[in-house]
């Protein structure tokens, strides 16, 4: 048993290679979504929680420094009252502030007491210099109210020295300052501690905390990572628009989280969350200092590297394992099929008697063989059926042939007929005038026969391009058949053939194009006048809710019930004898068939056989209202009383 090789095109592949690639295309990309949906899932989940942690840290932070602050004036506000500044004695001043500033807080920077008006420094535990310019140097120095309060705080802001900005690592200076009266409630001096609100401490990654920015309510920065930027407006910045936004939402009370872009370095994108807290630099309570927590975004998803890296070994691994079992599929699903595709290219497996290739546990592969079997067993026949086609196909041939041979002798006929009555009556031979008129009449016949022949090749021709339209409309059944009666009643009293017009239902109203239900009427009836040369023919019509039937029955010749099914189809007929004896191209029942279907109806043909004739019946739409009884039957036309 010899096996044939078979050379693939270089665009075919084998089922193998097909199986590979296709599990391959449809595996990977998913288990690649999964992953990468599970890294957005764990993404989102890290953002949600910078979003808390921050939120939760500027709240904190703004919380602290309102806090810090009340705190300060406070104090201060009780240690103005110290007795021992009510003393003239500088040198016990001097330990008091010292111990003031350790009392205080870890961001006291520096401690002054200041001599009112002479604005002359007594004591501080900084430098020499007064810090800035004293609030109180320019009050009336008779007898003022004490007060003991935090509110007789007057609180200012330092700025950051320029040459300083690039190494401060102190953030948001003020200065708190306070009168002190001596004992005869005179104003004295002016107690004053300088603090720093924010110190700037490096963040690591994956911290959540974030760095403090504040920012006052008309957009000046009074805070930033960045030195730099402290004393800006964001109006400078290309963040603009979202600052705005955050700090109308801070003012209004809300605590949320927002992405920046440039606000810390540019194109660098940072995440923050904020609140507000008032601005102690005013007694105005509607006027808010906005607190942020900022961080850059890869310190927010820091531990997220550590999950990317578990998620590459995984798809690694899993990448790996996939390709093995993609592996195994495609050979144990490859190989059933390749022992059937060497059994079925061994042409000598036809007459063979070696049993096909089965028991594959898998049923389709099964069923493929059983099928394989049964398309053997059938192949005899298949060619039995080949060769009963390439018969029909040559007798289709010779249909073709036949239809135009037929064609043509049916185009000579007329043709020649008008020519020859033309040339004699050309030629002078004519005895006289009415011999004139006579052939005249003739060669009129004739071209009426040919406009006839050329109409229904050119109906046919626009019915295969679906060219032909028609245009319905309401028409009174009776009306129209009386019509195709009377073209066709010189023809039927010639032949001495009975005409049965009395079963007639009246006020039959039908919905279709009026020509060409009269083409398909006079070609129905001028067949059955064509066909019958002794008997009768009868013509009846009735209708039921919706469709109204014409009847024509003739006595004709009749046609073979396994012929009748090809009579409606264009360019055949039936017997090529027949048409030569009886004329036609044998398009009319096809160029009817498909009027009556444009029209919504359809045309039927019946016959016993040979010799008991033949019954068409033709089927059309009602109008709507076509069935309302008239109070007076309209009258035959006298012309249709055809002699017996």
């Amino acid at each position: 048993m010899t096996k044939k090789t078979v050379y693939m095109p270089w665009n075919q592949f084998s089922f193998r290679s097909i199986i590979l690639t296709r599990l391959l295309l449809v595996s990977v990309p998913i288990l690649l979504m999964g992953v990468y949906i599970t890294y957005r899932k764990a993404r989102s989940a890290f953002l949600e929680t910078a979003r808390q942690n921050l939120t939760e840290s500027a709240v904190r932070n703004g919380e602290s420094m309102e806090r810090l602050i009340k705190a300060l004036k406070t104090n201060l506000a009780t240690a103005s009252d110290h007795v021992i500044f009510t003393l003239d004695e500088s040198k016990d001043q001097q330990p008091f502030l010292e111990q003031l500033a350790n009392t205080f807080s870890s961001e006291i920077n520096c401690v002054q007491l200041v001599e009112l008006p002479t604005n002359q420094l007594i004591n501080s535990t900084c430098n020499k210099q007064i810090i800035y310019p004293v609030p109180f140097a320019d009050w009336p120095t008779q007898k003022k109210q004490i007060l003991t309060n935090s509110s007789s705080v007057y609180i200012q802001k330092l700025p950051t020295p320029d040459e300083n900005k690039s190494t401060s690592i102190s953030q948001l200076n003020l200065l708190f300052s306070v009168p002190v009266y001596d004992q005869k409630n005179q104003l004295k001096y002016s107690l004053s501690i300088k603090t720093s609100l924010i110190n700037r401490e490096k963040m690591a990654p994956g911290s959540l905390t974030g760095y403090p920015v504040v920012i006052s309510q008309n957009g000046v920065i009074l805070a930033h990572p960045l030195p730099q930027r402290i004393g800006l407006n964001i109006t400078q910045e290309e963040d603009y628009k979202r600052l705005k936004s955050l700090i109308n939402s801070a003012i209004e009370g809300r605590r949320d989280f927002l992405h920046l872009f440039s606000f810390e370095k540019d194109g660098v994108e940072i995440v923050a969350g904020y609140s507000s807290i008032p601005s102690p630099l005013t007694s105005d309570k509607n006027q808010k200092w906005i607190v942020l927590a900022v961080s850059p975004l890869d310190y927010a998803l820091a531990p997220l590297r550590d999950i990317k890296n578990v998620l590459a070994n995984m798809v690694l691994t899993l990448l790996i394992g996939n390709i093995l079992a993609i592996l195994y599929i495609a050979r144990e699903l490859s190989r059933p099929i390749e022992k059937l595709r060497d059994y079925a290219l061994n042409k000598d497996n036809i007459h063979s008697q070696d049993p096909i290739p089965r028991n594959f546990y898998i049923k389709e592969l099964d069923q493929l063989a059983t099928s394989l079997d049964d398309m053997l067993e059938s192949l005899k026949t298949w060619g039995d059926e080949v060769v009963s086609s390439w018969r029909e196909a040559q007798n289709a041939n010779q249909l073709k042939n036949e239809f135009l041979a037929t064609t043509s002798h049916e185009l000579r006929t007329p043709l020649n007929g008008i020519i020859g009555c033309l040339r004699i009556i050309k030629d002078g031979y004519c005895d006289d005038l009415e011999e004139e008129k006579e052939l005249l009449q003739q060669a009129d016949n004739a071209a009426v026969h040919l406009l006839g022949i050329i109409n229904d090749i050119l109906d046919i021709a626009k019915i295969e391009s679906g060219k032909l339209s028609i245009h319905p409309e309401p028409i009174e059944l009776k009306k129209l058949l009386t019509e195709v009666v009377n073209l066709q009643l010189v023809h039927i009293q010639k032949k001495r053939i009975i005409l049965n017009l009395s079963n007639w239902q009246p006020n039959i109203m039908i919905y279709g194009d009026a020509a060409k239900l009269k083409q398909v009427l006079l070609n129905v009836l001028s067949n059955a006048i064509k066909f019958t040369e002794v008997g009768s023919i009868t013509i009846s019509t009735v209708a039921d809710d919706s469709m109204a039937f014409i009847t024509i029955k003739d006595t004709g010749i009749g046609i073979e019930p396994s012929q009748q099914h090809k009579l409606f189809r264009p360019f055949v007929m039936i017997d090529g004898s027949t048409t030569r004896k009886f004329g036609g191209t044998g398009l009319g029942l096809a160029i009817s068939k498909n009027l009556i279907s444009l029209m919504g109806g359809d045309i039927t043909l019946f016959s016993p056989g040979l010799g008991k004739g033949t019954t068409v019946e033709i089927i059309i739409p009602l109008a709507e209202s076509s069935l309302i009884i008239k109070d007076s039957e309209s009258q035959y036309d006298p012309s249709l009383s055809i002699p017996h």
